[in-house]
C-alpha cells in the first residue's frame, strides 16, 4: 500500500455523485457481464444472495450511497471512498469502524483481465455482496480492530489470514467447492481455476497455517484454504488470533509453493 498508483480516484460532486465517463461505465458493464456468466454454480449462496440484495446496476457504475443503503440496513457497514492506495493504518482504521475502503477508479481496458491494485469493480462486485452477510461482516470488523492495534510485523502475518479468507477463501459444501473470496470472484480465470482445476491444493483452514503460508499477488494461487460454512468465520473471529500470530512468528513460514518473483 506504500507504492504509487497510475490511477487517480474520481471525486464526487457536492451531492456525493461521481460522474463517470461513458468509457468507464462501458468497462464496468463489460466486467460485470463477463463475471455474471462465470459465477453461477461457483460462487457461494451467501454471495449470490448479497449480489441480489445490492442489485448493482449493470450498465453503469454504482454510486456509493446506493451501496451504503443496503449495507447499512443489512449489517451496519458502509463503503468509504479512498484514493487508489492507502496506508495500512488507514485501511485497518476503516475496517475497525465498519467502513470498507473503495478506491473510486476503474481499470483501463489495457488491464481489463488483471491489475494488482484493487479497483472499484474488485471492491464493490468482489467484496460488497458478502458484507451483507453477518458472519463475513463480523469477521472483517474483528480483523480491522486487530490490525489497527498490531505492530507492522504482526500486520504482515495478519495479512496472510485476510488473503486466504476475505480475498481467496473457498467453501467445501455438499454441492462441491464454492467461492467466497472477493479476489477470486472478481477474476474469471481464477473463478474457473479455483473451483474446477486439479492443479491447486485445497486444504481445510487452520488459522495458524494460513498465518504461516506465503503468497504472491501476481499469480494464480497454488493453494486455497477451505471452510465448510461462511458461519465458520464467526468462530475464527472469536479465536485469540494475536496469540496465533505470535506462534506463527516463532514457528516461521512454510516453504513457498511458487518460485521467487524474478524467477517466475
Amino acid at each position: 500500500m506504500g507504492k504509487q498508483s497510475q490511477y487517480v480516484s474520481r471525486q464526487p460532486d457536492e451531492n456525493g455523485i461521481i460522474h463517470w465517463s461513458d468509457e468507464e461505465n462501458g468497462i464496468w458493464k463489460d466486467l460485470v457481464e463477463r463475471q455474471l456468466e462465470c459465477i453461477p454454480g461457483k460462487a457461494c449462496d451467501e454471495y449470490m444472495k448479497g449480489l441480489e440484495l445490492l442489485d448493482l446496476p449493470k450498465d453503469s457504475l454504482p454510486q456509493m450511497h446506493e451501496v451504503n443503503e443496503v449495507l447499512e440496513r443489512e449489517t451496519g457497514w458502509q463503503v468509504a471512498q479512498v484514493p487508489a492506495l492507502i496506508p495500512f493504518d488507514e485501511f485497518f482504521r476503516l475496517l475497525a469502524n465498519k467502513q470498507f475502503p473503495v478506491a473510486t477508479f476503474i481499470r483501463t481496458r489495457e488491464e481489463f483481465d488483471y491489475l494488482q491494485e484493487p479497483d472499484i469493480f474488485h471492491e464493490i462486485f468482489g467484496h460488497c455482496p458478502l458484507l451483507t452477510n453477518p458472519a463475513f461482516a463480523h469477521f472483517t470488523h474483528q480483523y480491522g480492530k486487530l490490525g489497527l492495534a498490531a505492530t507492522p510485523k504482526e500486520r504482515v502475518y495478519l495479512a496472510r489470514l485476510y488473503w486466504f479468507t476475505v480475498e481467496f477463501g473457498l467453501l467445501k459444501t455438499e454441492e462441491g467447492i464454492r467461492i467466497y473470496g472477493g479476489g477470486i470472484l472478481s477474476s474469471p480465470a481464477e473463478t474457473e481455476y479455483a473451483v474446477n482445476s486439479d492443479t491447486p491444493e485445497r486444504k481445510p483452514l487452520k488459522a495458524l497455517d494460513a498465518l504461516r503460508t506465503p503468497y504472491r499477488i501476481d499469480i494464480i494461487q497454488p493453494i486455497y484454504y477451505t471452510i465448510e460454512s461462511v458461519d465458520e468465520l464467526f468462530k475464527i473471529s472469536d479465536m485469540d488470533i494475536m496469540s496465533l500470530v505470535h506462534e506463527a512468528m516463532e514457528l516461521g513460514l512454510f516453504e513457498p509453493k511458487f518460485p521467487p518473483k524474478d524467477a517466475a
